[in-house]
């Protein structure tokens, strides 16, 4: 294996009902907007990457708060606010490493494996989590490749894409950890080989290509993931 990547949001941590489900609705609460996303709600907005996305789609469905020519400025004020809010949870240690995944980014390290972390969501906020949970001394292996890198989010792959560009990577010498669809299907599209580790919102999702599908990092070996590829 040359490098073992790491999705962010349900992989290292599952961050999507109780992080970032919840630093939405505290955003829109100090934004006096008349908006609550219930997990459900949540849940069907994931189909869309990134959250910035996700709140043009619930406001092009329910309606906008703001005029059209507002529009852009007011997502990207709301999602600020939201990445400040979101921050401040991780600051708290509220939302915990998965099962497994300290222990895999420590056997990469010792292994001379390359490590990066790629994600839908804004570099601030999966920067913040790689400093901040898995610590300043496994973060310096930790580049990571953020949504707001590139021209599109998955299931493009252009941010595995970017990852292979900057660290010169072989693409099937690659393990990803994803937890979603979405994220699988963009690293298949990089040529990448992937596993699934199952999170809240993604249990039920279709994972065919997957190499393995597993419930936490906690399930397979060091000896296994090396010998995916």
């Amino acid at each position: 294996m040359q490098a073992l990547i790491f999705d962010c949001d349900g992989v290292l941590v599952d961050t999507e009902r109780d992080g970032h489900r919840v630093s939405f609705n505290r955003a829109f609460a100090r934004m006096g907007l008349d908006t609550e996303w219930s997990e459900e709600r949540y849940g069907v907005l994931l189909g869309t990457a990134g959250g910035k996305e996700r709140m043009r789609v619930h406001f092009d469905e329910v309606g906008w708060p703001v005029a059209e020519a507002k529009r852009n400025d007011f997502i990207l004020e709301l999602h600020k606010l939201k990445t400040a809010i979101f921050m401040e949870l991780i600051d708290s240690g509220a939302l915990p490493l998965r099962p497994g995944v300290a222990e895999k980014v420590d056997a990469a390290i010792g292994d001379g494996c390359k490590l990066a972390v790629c994600s839908t969501s804004n570099e601030r906020a999966v920067q913040a989590v790689v400093d901040i949970l898995l610590g300043p001394e496994r973060a310096r292996h930790m580049p990571v490749f953020a949504g707001d890198m590139v021209a599109a989010k998955k299931p493009d792959p252009a941010v595995y894409l970017l990852a292979k560009e900057k660290l010169d990577l072989s693409p099937n010498r690659c393990l990803v950890v994803e937890d979603s669809e979405i994220g699988l299907r963009a690293a298949l599209a990089a040529g990448m080989r992937c596993i699934v580790t199952k999170s809240t919102y993604t249990a039920s999702e279709d994972f065919t290509g997957a190499k393995k599908t597993l419930n936490d990092l906690g399930e397979i070996t060091w000896a296994e993931c090396r010998a995916v590829c």
